[in-house]
């Protein structure tokens, strides 16, 4: 039987091998597929002065993001080391604020400083956690009282619909959950978390946070592609269900 440990290096040498395919994709202010931009969202806030941290950093283009939104320091984890020297490589503008980026699966905590930073956030990465209770533990523990998480995923309800013959059918039933195969990655092994949104929001009560917000807004551009809906992320399947959700969490101030 695979252990937890066991899909994390699975993991890590399937991004490992693909990660040059995802330079640069879905990084901020792009929260996702489908999904409105921080421009239009501003979950964030005013980021001038803050201390961020970013869970699944992959090739550093949201913390460059965030470094032009005046960030004062620039922190961040992935689990793949390729991802992690891209970002350094791309980061090398930003020396002087940016500390530490540690090559780490999210279910540890690689020595972050804990009650630290005003901002955590992770863009298309925390349903890649194989242990979502320890992931948000450690994230909670990183920010201040009164810090900032928001992050975004794929919608549990966008795997289960299919485009089949010339209509979306429903393919697996929603109630179904747990460690499974990332179908998008058929060619490797990629064990990703699939959970109801429910058990999103539940877990991040019973870590302690509050919940500020929770976005399935979906926004197709006017430039999308159409006439492909059996695309894994087409407008046609959007138009029926979102693609993304996002929520912005608070810690409490004691």
């Amino acid at each position: 039987m695979a252990t937890t440990e066991g899909f994390i290096l699975s993991n890590k040498k399937s991004w490992d091998e693909v990660a040059p395919r995802f330079f640069g994709r879905t990084a901020l202010p792009s929260y996702g597929p489908f999904a409105p931009d921080e421009d239009k969202l501003n979950l964030l806030g005013d980021i001038s002065g803050a201390k961020v941290l970013e869970i699944g950093c992959g090739s550093g283009h949201s913390l460059q993001y965030m470094a032009s939104r005046g960030a004062e320091e620039l922190w961040g984890l992935d689990l793949s080391d390729i991802q992690i020297a891209t970002a350094k490589t791309l980061l090398e503008p930003y020396m002087a604020i940016l500390k530490q980026l540690f090559q780490s699966p999210m279910e540890q905590d690689p020595g972050l400083p804990r009650s630290y930073f005003e901002i955590v956030y992770s863009i298309y990465a925390i349903g890649w956690t194989v242990d979502l209770p320890t992931t948000l533990q450690n994230v909670y523990g990183y920010l201040k009282p009164g810090g900032i998480f928001v992050f975004s995923w794929e919608h549990p309800l966008h795997n289960r619909i299919k485009f089949e013959g010339d209509s979306f059918v429903v393919k697996k039933s929603y109630h179904e959950e747990g460690l499974h195969q990332c179908e998008a990655w058929n060619d490797r092994t990629a064990i990703v978390n699939q959970l109801k949104l429910s058990n999103y929001i539940n877990e991040l009560v019973r870590t302690g946070f509050q919940i500020e917000r929770v976005v399935e807004d979906v926004y197709v551009p006017e430039n999308a592609e159409i006439g492909n809906p059996s695309r894994w992320y087409s407008s046609e399947k959007a138009e029926l269900i979102p693609a993304t959700f996002i929520i912005k969490c608070v810690k409490p101030k004691k």
